[in-house]
This record gives C-alpha cells, structure tokens and sequence, in this order.
C-alpha cells in the first residue's frame, strides 16, 4: 500500500491503494471489508455512572426539604415518620430516574427507526445500501442534499460543494476537486479532495472513494473528545420547576410559622408543634409532579412514533400544542412526489403524453407529423434527458415498482424521454458530459456541458422566466428563428395556460459552444441560447392533504403554502386543497419578499396570501415575520432548500421517505408515512398532552387542600387533628399515584382541535387553574372529609359536640339519638382514631369522583366516554383496593393509626365520589350554557 497520503495521491493511484476501481466493490468483497473492519458506526458514549444520574433527584430543592424534615422527625424523637419520609424521597427519585432511562429508551429507539442509506456502486451498478454497512474501498455515488457516510476522497465531480459545518462550524459550502492535493502546511479537513463523515452535500453531484469508516474517520475521532450535551429543560420544564420551588417555599414558610407560633404563642409541646410544621411541610409538596411530566410528555412521544410521526425532542411535543401558522412547501409535502410530465410545447405545438409514476410506458399525442416536428420533439427530449442527474430503478423483488433516485422533475424528465423512444445509452454515448453547473436556488436553473460530433453543446433547464430572460433564439421546425415578441408571447402564453392548471413548468435550451478557452462559469455559459420548449408536468395532491388543510382550519391553525414553483401553479393547486378561499389571493413571489420592508411585509401576511417562487433565505424571513407577530410556526419541507426554514421554525416538520437526510437532520419532527395528515395530529396529540397535563396537575393539587387545612385548622381554632403525616404520605404516593398518571394518558377531547391553538406565552398554571383546584375542587374534598369526621365525634359524644348542637338547632324537635348510636363506634373503638380514619377514606373517596371530575375542564365526560381510559379505571380500582389494604390489614392499620370503619359508614362514604363529581358537573354546565349565552349576545350585537 502506498505510504503517499491520500490527499496527494492522483484518482489511479487512489483506487489502487485501497484496492478497488471505477466500478466499486463486489458484493462478496464488500461483506468481506465488513466483516474486517467492521460496521461504519459512531460508539455512544458511556453513561455516566449511576450515582451521577440520581443524584440530581436527591438535591433538587423539594428533595432537600424532605430530607431536613426527615432529620428533624428523628431528632424529635419520631424515628418511623423521619424513616417514611426518607423512603419518600428515595422511592421519588428511583420513580424519576426510571421515568428518564423510559424517556431516553424511547427517543433512543425512535432515531434508530430513521433509515440512513447511502449510494455506493456494487459490482458496477449503482445500489442503495445501509449507512452502517459502507467499507473502505467502496465508491460513493453523491448528489444535492445527501449525507456523506464515511470519509472519502473525491474521483469525479461536476459543480460539487459540501457543507462542513459539522466539523469546522463554518456553514458556508467549500468547493470540492478530484485533483491532488499537495499544498503543505493545510490540516486534513482543509484538503478540498477529501470528504469527511457528518458533513453533507450543499450542491452539485460526483463519485468518492472510502478510505476510513467509523471511529477512525475525522467525525469518530472528534466523538472521543466531544462530551454529550445535555438537553435544557423545556418551557414547560422550567414553568413545573418554578411552580414547585414557589410551593416549596410557602410549605416551609407556613410549617416554620405554624412550628413556632405553636410553641411561643399556643404554648404546645415541642414535640406537637413540630407535628404541625412537618404536617404542613410533607402535605403540600407535590413529590410526584415532576415525574408524571417527564413521563406523560415520553408516552406521547411513543404514541406518535406508533402513528408514524417521529419527535426527536419530549420538549417539542409542548410546543407542538402552540402552533398558530403552518408553512407549507408543495411539492413531496402536499403532492405524491411522482412527478410526472403530462404535456410538452415545443416547435409552437402542444402535445399531450399519457402515463403515470415511474414506468416508462406512455405515448404523445398528438403524434409528431413531420421531420421538424420530429426533431424539435427529440431535441427537446435529449436536453431533458442529458441535462439531469437522476436515476430510474426497475421493479425488483425488493421493490415491485418502477421508482427513482435524485430529483423528481428530473426522473419525470427521463421517463419522458423513454416514452418518445430515446435510448439514455445512445444518447449519453453520443454526447457525454464533461462538465456541470449545478442548479442554484437564485438562479433558478442548470446546466450541463457535452462534447458532440460537431463540438460542445450545453443544455440548459430550469424555471420559464429565468431561462426566457437568456434565450435569442428559439427551434422550429428543426431550425432555429429569431425569438421575437411576437413567438415570447406565444410561449408566456402557453406557460401561463399550463400554470392555470396546476402544472410545474420547466423551459429547456441548447447553446453550441466554442472550444473552451476559459472556465464553464454559469455567466459565460447560459447566454445566447436556443430554447427548445417546455415540459409541464404534475405533482398529484395527496389523498390526505384535503382532510390536513380541513382539520387545519377547524383547529384555527392557518396553513400557507410556501413553494418554488411558478405563482398561477401554486394558486390552482391551493384553491383546489382549499388552502386559499377568497376570489383574489395576493402571490407574492420570493423578489417581492426580498423588496419588502418588515413592515411592509407584516401586512401582507395580514391577509389571505401565498408564497411562490421562494429562495430559502426568502422562507426563513417569512418564518420570521409570522413568529415577530406571536405566532407559534411550523414549517415542513423535504428538500436542501428548506433547511434554513426548518431550522428558524418553532417546529419542522420533515417527510421520512421523500426528505432529504439534511432536511431530516435539521427537523424537529420526522413523519415517517409522508402523510402531511400526521403532521396535524401530531399538534392535536401535544394539544391533548398540555390539556392533560392540567387535568393532573389539579387532580394533585386539590388534595393538598383537606392534606393542609387540617394542620392550620387545627394550629388555629383547635380542631382535632384531622390527618397525620404518614396518611398524607400515603395518599401522595399511594393511592393518588396511579390515577394521576392514568389522567396523563387521556385521549384528546373531541372538541380540542375546534377550539383556535394557545398563545406563545400562555402559561400551563394559570389562575382559572389554581381556583377550580385549590378553593373548587378541594373545597369540596375538604368538606366531605370534615363531613365524615365530625359525624364520628358526634356519634361518640351523645349530643355534647357542636355538630350535635348544630342538628338540633337546624332540626328542633326532631329525635336524634337513635342515628347517631347506628354510627357511634364499638366500646373497643377508639372515636377519634375511627375519625382520623374515616377523614383519610373519605379523601381518597373525593379522589375518585375528582379523577373523573378532571377528565375535562369544561367538556362532558360521555363525550370522551366513561370506559375512554382504561388505566383510569384500573387506577381506581388499585386505589380503592389500597385504602381496603391500609385500613383493615391489621399490621398496616396499626403502623398508619387506622382502625375498622364499621360498614354503615361505607354507605356516606361511597356517595363522595358522586356529590364531588356532580358538584362539578353543574359547574361545566353552567361554564357552557353562559359561554352559549355570551356568543349570542355577541352575535345579536354584531348583527
């Protein structure tokens, strides 16, 4: 092997050093160089060590409470609450660091579903394979917005630029050569002849030989000195941590006043009024509210990757749930992605050409009736043929229909020209290519250079105007005549008409060149030219792209189409999804949008509008401009040229199949079907995630409600104590548990995606929130808990308790004794331990009604069904079966203080979770029926 570096050797000596040719590998060779070298991976990091990962479980600042309250209980003499709440805050972080290595499976697998392929040449023929199966020695086959696999060395390029941003930060794309490079004192990343893994093709096409995979190429080498970056919390992350920290610190507050209000002021025992503040301490800390988030938000992410939507981010599931504008591209987002050419205009006649997809079976009609008109036909289609770089795939077993590779106006372009009858063999025999100029997203147009029988001709293809602007000349007839006003009007005519009915129009021309004396520069090159006609061909909307724009626009989410294409196209094409609706939508091309001020350009997205022939840094100030107006974009895209928008938007949204592996790279959201439908429900799945976050978190802060009031009750009108510490443990991280995260499952509500999408800065806590949670919901709870309480102390006090007093004076004359003797408690049974007993059952009794009270804000629970959510059910029946255990287990009674609750108390008790939720009902109802009220008065008043 030659000890020449690679960069300096010529393209012979290259193959020769890594013992391969033009042609690439065998197919034996490759599996062989596999097995060898191994598979072209990046190793993963080790995780860090396990106690690492739960110590910031332990220390966050709810934590470091507990753990104080813990060490105060066994100072205080109270050694099996301090044990509990120890247990508390390590069963917490065992639950959360399970919930995490949940959530990171999960993305870890959803990246694992992305396929990444690349384009090598397999015993002389070009094949798509897996990423992690190239080897050194393989040929790589590259065009525009690929990813390059492996480092490779360049052995033929036409107009080939890359982007190294990955290695070097620069964005910029660097120009690629095939010659030795022998400069001294460059490192190996700036050799322009080499290739690295991780960077990816900004332009142009070319072959490159491998010479290192995996952790031996430039990227593996960085990976063993890059430490993995941990992902900030999300928005909503931060909201839950500050919410938390606010609660934590009036806990503390309070319990610390209560502690010493008892000691100097209520002269208690220190003992009891450390009872108190930790009381306080343990019931309004929400210990599991941190976890439940991080797992609703990874089960969603689970949910979408099961309907083909892949999310790279738990944090962009939150975000999904604002979207306010959707920015569409057209073709490959809304459209099938076969593009197909239906109609031709050339030699000043038009002809129409049957067939569709792929298969190149299709004839013109009308048929061409004379030579010249032959002729201009078969030019047209030659420079359609030869000016392209894409690749047609016969069936195979792997794949029983005709497909492509490359663009796909340019596959449409060569089946076109197998339906006219020409030979890509012959014709790239006759006429090979020695030179290209890439298509340029400002130019709008390519060009390609061949040496012919009677010298070089180039080929030219791209957008009518651009083109038309460049050509003198134009073929009919099989020669060429002076492309006056008279013959540009008749073609702007006929793009026009094509345009009207949503067809894609590319103009084709030739130029004969003189021997080169200079550089093939695009200016030198594309001038003076001969055009040769158009090709109209058709991208057919989805089947699910109608329903996508109808759902859209139920939801009050705007959809705008951004595209390259021609604006008359656009426009047919968006009035026929129904994306546009008004008489006269405004186009505005890419140029207008460059003239606009920022101003100028917030009103036209005021109105009805669409955006065509956009440059992509045309859609990254679009995308600015509606977020400067506070709205929450999506953008979705397949292309390289949607790359910048899909980086500046809120989230962007990329087809897993058509999409380019740059375009998937920069996507926040990858759908794997290409169905533009599960974009929307993807935002109706983060809809319901942030709907169902609500629903728990006030599910869990009404029972801090009858957890608190007990201690201040008691602490201030000397109540009896109501609720010990370890029974609020209990209700926290047993029987509340499960229900909480069954509520962090719910189902989308009917109604959610007809209701308009949230504001940027609307927070999930808010004050509608905390009342309906706080004073609503655990009102309530508190007062059926306190119902069953006093009713036990006024059973056993025969008429000596204030309840007693109270029923005699709202019932005069009314016997009594005999009912509370039928709830007065045996000989055997401690009253106020039965009642201590009977509050706990009747909190977890409120929380069943109150689970399913939190269903929905203001809907009506049939309209999701009763049955709707199964874990729920088994949520409360776990519950329930819970508060059975604690109560008459005997051991477990004892440890909690519980005694028997005699069976006629079930009967009160069992009623809880009706009164609760129908209390709750009427609310709703009420909340309805004025909102119905309102939007009549609204419209009277508008009418």
């Amino acid at each position: 092997m030659s000890t020449t570096p690679i960069h300096a050797q010529r393209v012979a000596e290259v193959f020769s050093g890594l013992e391969t040719a033009p042609q690439g590998l065998s197919t034996s060779e490759g599996l062989a160089r596999l097995s060898l070298y191994g598979p072209n991976l990046i190793s993963e990091a080790p995780p860090p060590p396990f106690a690492r990962r739960l110590l910031p479980h332990l220390v966050h600042v709810m934590a470091l409470l507990l753990w104080v309250a813990g060490g105060v209980a066994l100072v205080g003499g109270r050694p099996l609450i301090g044990l509990l709440i120890w247990i508390v805050v390590l069963v917490n972080a065992g639950f959360s660091l399970w919930q995490e290595y949940r959530a990171q499976r999960a993305v870890s697998a959803l990246r694992k579903v992305l396929p990444a392929f690349a384009r090598v040449l397999r015993d002389g023929r070009e094949c798509e394979i897996a990423s992690s199966e190239v080897v050194p020695g393989d040929v790589l086959v590259l065009a525009e917005g690929d990813n390059i696999p492996a480092d490779a060395r360049v052995i033929e390029e036409y107009g080939l630029r890359t982007n190294h941003a990955t290695l070097t930060g620069d964005a910029v794309p660097l120009r690629r050569t095939a010659e030795a490079s022998l400069v001294e004192g460059i490192s190996q990343v700036e050799r322009p002849n080499l290739l690295f893994a991780g960077t990816s093709v900004a332009s142009g096409t070319g072959r490159a030989v491998v010479f290192a995979t995996g952790m031996l190429s430039q990227f593996g080498r960085i990976a063993h000195l890059t430490q993995e970056v941990r992902e900030g919390p999300s928005p909503l992350q931060r909201e839950m941590r500050r919410i938390t920290r606010v609660i934590s610190v009036i806990a503390l507050g309070v319990g610390t006043l209560v502690f010493f209000s008892g000691i100097f002021y209520l002269r208690w025992p220190v003992s009891e009024a450390f009872i108190f503040g930790v009381g306080i301490i343990v019931a309004a800390i929400p210990e599991g509210l941190l976890p439940t988030v991080t797992l609703t938000l990874a089960m969603a992410v689970q949910r979408l990757a099961r309907r083909g939507v892949i999310v790279k981010k738990l944090a962009m599931v939150e975000t999904l749930a604002k979207v306010s504008v959707i920015c569409s591209d057209k073709s490959g987002t809304l459209t099938q992605n076969q593009m197909t050419v239906r109609e031709v205009w050339c030699g000043g006649r038009m002809r129409s050409l049957s067939g569709v997809g792929y298969e190149p079976a299709g004839e013109f009609h009308p048929a061409a009736e004379s030579d010249g008109a032959r002729r201009d036909l078969k030019d047209l289609l030659t420079a359609g043929l030869l000016c392209n770089n894409a690749r047609l795939i016969a069936p195979a077993p792997e794949h029983p229909r005709w497909a492509s590779l490359g663009d796909q106006t340019e596959a449409a372009l060569r089946v076109a020209a197998a339906k006219g009858g020409l030979s890509e063999a012959q014709v790239s025999g006759a006429l090979p290519r020695i030179h290209e100029i890439p298509f340029d997203a400002r130019r709008k147009r390519m060009t390609t250079v061949h040496r012919g029988p009677e010298g070089e001709v180039a080929f030219v293809k791209g957008a009518p105007r651009e083109v038309l602007a460049l050509c003198t000349a134009i073929q009919i007839d099989g020669r060429e005549q002076p492309l006056d006003q008279e013959r540009l009007r008749e073609v702007m005519e006929a793009t026009d008409g094509f345009a009207r009915h949503a067809l894609r129009v590319l103009a084709l021309a030739r130029r004969p060149l003189a021997p080169r004396s200079a550089p093939y520069l695009a200016e030198r090159v594309e001038r003076e030219l001969v055009l040769l006609g158009l090709a109209a061909m058709m991208d057919p909307p989805r089947p699910e792209a109608e329903a996508a724009v109808r759902r859209c626009r139920e939801a009050g989410i705007r959809l705008v189409m951004v595209t390259g294409d021609y604006g008359l196209t656009a426009e047919s094409f968006a009035r026929r999804l129904g994306m546009v609706t008004g008489d006269r939508p405004r186009i505005v091309t890419g140029a207008e949008v460059e003239a606009m001020s920022d101003a100028s350009l917030q009103a036209v997205i005021a109105e009805e509008a669409l955006f065509a022939r956009m440059a992509p840094e045309h859609k990254v100030r679009l995308v600015a401009a509606f977020q400067a107006r506070g709205d929450v974009v999506a953008l979705t895209g397949d292309g390289v040229n949607d790359v910048p928008a899909l980086r500046k938007a809120d989230v962007g949204i990329v087809m897993g199949l058509s999409g380019t592996d740059v375009a998937k790279e920069a996507a926040d959201v990858v759908l794997a079907r290409d169905n533009i439908y599960d974009g929307v429900l993807a935002i109706e799945e983060g809809r319901g995630v942030f709907e169902n976050l609500r629903k728990f978190i006030t599910y869990i802060f009404a029972s801090n409600v009858p957890q608190i009031l007990p201690f201040i009750l008691s602490a201030t009108l000397g109540v009896p104590l109501a609720l010990s510490i370890l029974q609020i443990l209990a209700i926290d991280l047993g029987t509340d548990l499960l229900p909480a995260l069954a509520l962090g499952t719910e189902r989308p509500e009917p109604e959610l995606m007809h209701r308009p999408p949230r504001a940027r800065h609307q927070p999930l806590i808010d004050g509608a929130l905390l009342g309906r949670a706080f004073v609503w919901l655990g009102g309530i709870e508190t007062a059926l808990a306190y119902t069953g309480f006093l009713a036990v102390l006024a059973a056993a006090g025969s008429g000596r308790t204030p309840l007693e007093r109270l029923m005699h004076g709202l019932l005069p004359g009314v016997e009594l004794e005999r009912g509370w003797r039928l709830l007065a408690p045996a000989q055997d049974i401690n009253a106020y331990a039965l009642a201590v007993t009977v509050f706990y059952a009747g909190v977890v009794m409120a929380q069943v009604g109150n689970a399913y009270a939190c269903r929905t804000e203001r809907g009506q629970v049939r309209q999701i069904g009763w049955m709707g959510n199964p874990l729920l059910l088994v949520g409360i029946l776990v519950e329930i079966g819970l508060l059975l255990v604690l109560v008459y287990v005997k051991p477990i009674a004892a440890l909690f203080g519980h005694v028997p609750i005699p069976p006629v108390y079930w009967i009160g008790l069992s009623l809880y979770p009706l009164i609760l939720y129908l209390l709750d009902w009427t609310r709703r109802y009420l909340v309805r029926l004025m909102g119905r009220l309102r939007e009549v008065r609204q419209g009277a008043e508008s009418s």
